[in-house]
C-alpha cells in the first residue's frame, strides 16, 4: 500500500488512519547474525542455533527487538511512505516502543502504519509521528508497536 494521497497539504485528514501496510518479509538467521555482529551483541539466544534448540524456551533462535525496530525504515521505503510535497525525511527518533511478543527466526512480519500527528515546525519542515505495528504471521499479538518520528523537509537548502 502506498501513501500516494497524503501530503503536506492534507496530512491532518489522515490522522488516526492507516496510511500503509507493508508486504510480508521473512526474518532470517543471516539477518539476525549480521545484526548481532554490527551491534556487538553476541547473545546466544539470537545467534547459537544449536544451543537455542536445546536450551531456549522458544526452541530456536529469536530476533532482536532492535532489529525489528530498525526494519521500520526499510518497510516505510517499500511502502513509499513519503508525504507529497516533501523532499527528504530525517529520522527524529522513537517516542514509544514496546516489544509485545517474541519473534522466532524464520517468522514473517509486516508493518501497519497509522498516522498520529503531522505538525508544522520551522519553515518547510513538518514533524510526523506514526505508529508502526509489526504483525507476525500466525500470531495474535504483534511483535512490536513503535511511534516513530520523522522530520520532513519540503526543500533541502545548503547552509
Amino acid at each position: 500500500m502506498s501513501s500516494a494521497l497524503y501530503g503536506v497539504e492534507n496530512a491532518t485528514d489522515f490522522i488516526g488512519k492507516e496510511i500503509g501496510v507493508s508486504d510480508w518479509i521473512t526474518l532470517t538467521q543471516e539477518q539476525v547474525d549480521m545484526f548481532a555482529e554490527s551491534t556487538r551483541d553476541p547473545d546466544w539466544m539470537h545467534i547459537d542455533v544449536e544451543r537455542s534448540r536445546r536450551e531456549s524456551p522458544y526452541g530456536t533462535t529469536i530476533v532482536q527487538g532492535f532489529l525489528m525496530m530498525s526494519l521500520v525504515i526499510h518497510l516505510a521505503h517499500e511502502m513509499k511512505l513519503i508525504p507529497q510535497g516533501t523532499e527528504y525525511g530525517l529520522n527524529y527518533g522513537m517516542d514509544r516502543t514496546r516489544f509485545t511478543s517474541v519473534v522466532t527466526v524464520g517468522s514473517r512480519v509486516r508493518d501497519h502504519v497509522v498516522l498520529k500527528s503531522f505538525e508544522p515546525r520551522a519553515e518547510g519542515r513538518f514533524l510526523q509521528n506514526a505508529t508502526h505495528t509489526l504483525e507476525v504471521e500466525g500470531q495474535e499479538k504483534p511483535a512490536m508497536v513503535a511511534d516513530w518520528l520523522v522530520l520532513w523537509f519540503t526543500e533541502l537548502k545548503h547552509g
